[in-house]
């Protein structure tokens, strides 16, 4: 099914293209579409016409259709992951993850649709009654990243879907195979034409102004780089735009004295290494108390050089970094940390591949204030830095302006509950490396993003709440 699904990217003749290539082999796996402003309305012409029947389709009619593409999605699970494997260069067990994951949206928002909820009750003065509603927002602009092209589509599609709205969703220029995957497996289940409108290009900046810019479109959903997301906020605020935004991380992964190091351990080499580090979520900077910074160190190090790098066809546990240039940027950040200090203590083998690799990296001897732990790295790097108070950890963890995710492995676990109450964090993990979960809130604080996905409160993102008062007389 893969080479269909590339088959079914074919683009006509008279439409511009652009490539997508195979990061751990630089092959060119297929040309599609490259649009601009023009197709960008085209396609609120498509979501607007189709809100007005999608709106008033009942939510349990909404629901079966999020359901049957959850079904699809299982169904078609391994090729979905060799496609994702193939455009984005992650391992197969990680793209496979992915995939039951982002179905996993399908089936909470097709849960979702049928329990909107809303609120009726008399007034406290008596007289009137009040009735609270929530209805759809309208259409969508959803712009997602490439670092998980799965999850990220169906974590906005599905919620969207859910509350009635019509979306346009420009996925990235890296990866945008899956989201047109998603998009056919929609339609496959049921959904209306028009209700999903996908726009590939290369000019992201003209396709998303232009939605920004018309008047139709009522909601923007943003995955992505803090920078971009200020950009794309000052826009949306001229219109007042309702906004979502899910930036950037700097995720602090706290080791305890009284740590279980073997689980330590697993978490570290999940937060840091799932998708090679390429997550908004990863561990970028491993704060380990001092009475266990070395025994930390050497399991965790010996962990990190028995991964196997490589294509993910060759069953490698870590693929290539997405491009040429993100690779350079990660090498340039781990020769500055060591040029300012720190060392290399350990490193995985790197392949003899022509694809955008680097080795997996542990560094020690790090500075708390080394600009590799200001930073985020988005790449298997693991800089690690000792701390030997909480006081002093907390004023570690919490110097950044970022506030997405955080990590807390300790023994005692009202201490561990205590840290993460007092990290600026949105999403903490206790005790395990991983946070992403569609029944929970996603998303973070500070300069980390705005709104929630997943959860009730990701379908309440594509709602607007409408209060009715209606006279009750005595």
């Amino acid at each position: 099914m893969t080479d269909t699904l590339l088959e079914q990217a074919a683009t006509p003749a008279d439409v511009p293209t652009f490539s997508v290539e195979d990061p751990a082999t630089l092959a060119v796996l297929a040309e599609v579409p490259d649009h601009g402003a023009d197709e960008a309305t085209r396609a609120v012409d498509r979501a607007a016409e189709a809100f007005r029947t999608w709106s008033r389709t009942a939510p349990r009619v909404r629901s079966e259709a999020l359901a049957e593409a959850h079904r699809l999605m299982l169904r078609d699970r391994d090729e979905l992951a060799t496609l994702i494997a193939r455009e984005n260069g992650k391992s197969l067990a990680d793209a496979a993850a992915e995939v039951g994951y982002a179905a996993e949206f399908f089936r909470w928002f097709a849960e979702e649709a049928v329990r909107a909820g809303g609120d009726y009750g008399e007034s406290p003065a008596g007289g009137t009654r009040s009735i609270v509603t929530h209805r759809p927002v309208g259409v969508a602009a959803l712009v997602t990243p490439w670092n998980f092209p799965a999850a990220m589509a169906t974590r906005k599609i599905g919620p969207a879907l859910a509350a009635g709205c019509t979306v346009v969703l420009k996925p990235a220029a890296e990866t945008p195979l899956t989201a047109l995957a998603v998009a056919r497996l929609l339609t496959e289940a049921g959904v209306p034409e028009g209700v999903v409108n996908v726009v590939t290009t290369t000019d992201a900046a003209s396709v998303v102004s232009t939605w920004l810019a018309d008047e139709r479109v009522r909601k923007v959903s943003f995955t992505g780089s803090t920078g971009v997301g200020r950009v794309l906020l000052r826009q949306a605020a001229d219109r007042v735009l309702n906004a979502s935004m899910e930036l950037g991380g700097n995720a602090p992964f706290v080791v305890t004295e009284d740590a279980d190091l073997d689980a330590a351990v697993a978490g570290a080499m999940i937060a840091k290494f799932r998708n090679g580090g390429q997550a908004c979520t990863a561990a970028n900077r491993l704060y380990v108390h001092q009475d266990v910074a070395e025994e930390f160190v050497a399991r965790f190090g010996a962990a990190v050089e028995a991964l196997s790098v490589g294509p993910a066809a060759d069953g490698c546990a870590i693929g290539p970094l997405i491009t040429a240039a993100a690779r350079d940027r990660v090498r340039r950040t781990v020769d500055e940390a060591v040029s300012a200090g720190a060392r290399i203590s350990h490193q995985a083998t790197m392949p003899e591949a022509a694809g955008h690799f680097y080795p997996p990296t542990v560094l020690v001897d790090v500075a708390p204030d080394a600009a590799i732990v200001q930073e985020e790295v988005f790449g298997p790097v693991a800089p690690v830095v000792t701390w030997s108070t909480d006081e002093e950890l907390l004023g570690l963890t919490n110097d950044t302006e970022y506030g997405l995710a955080a990590y807390v492995f300790a023994g005692d676990l009202g201490r561990a509950l205590r840290l993460g109450e007092a990290i600026d964090a949105g999403m903490v993990g206790i005790n395990r490396g991983l946070v992403s979960d569609p029944s929970a809130p996603f998303g973070g604080v500070k300069q980390s993003g705005l709104g929630r996905e997943g959860a009730r409160e990701g379908l309440r993102e594509f709602q607007e709440t409408q209060y009715l008062s209606v006279d009750w007389p005595a």
